[in-house]
């Protein structure tokens, strides 16, 4: 009885470079941080409090689904890119994305 061995189909490990994985982290964290800066600004509730947030159905709607996408963008934060490819598009779209996310936040705030 023969045995044959298959060949692990693994894409070579790309090296990134410190500064690349550095300034790609940055960028992608202040991005999902203003993120969820903007969804915690705009799911709070129309009233004065967050307790009053029970008296309408759409002010509750809207604080429900502001925590979901709070805690999504968070879970973001602890599943990086895995490969250089990764970071550079995070470099790349950080770039972009970063002022303009900011920009947002300081016209919602």
């Amino acid at each position: 009885m023969a045995t044959s061995k298959v060949p692990e189909a693994k894409l070579p490990a790309a090296d990134v470079s410190p500064t690349l994985r550095v300034a790609a982290t940055i960028l992608r964290t202040t991005f999902i941080f203003t993120l969820v800066a903007l969804s915690v600004r705009v799911s709070l509730p129309q009233s004065e409090t967050i307790w009053s947030a029970y008296e309408t159905p759409a002010d509750l709607l809207r604080l429900c689904l502001g925590i979901a996408l709070c805690v999504w963008f968070v879970s973001l934060l602890f599943h990086g890119p895995s490969d250089a490819h990764g970071y550079r598009t995070w470099l790349y779209l950080g770039l972009v994305a970063v002022p303009f996310a900011l920009i947002c936040l300081f016209a919602v705030w």
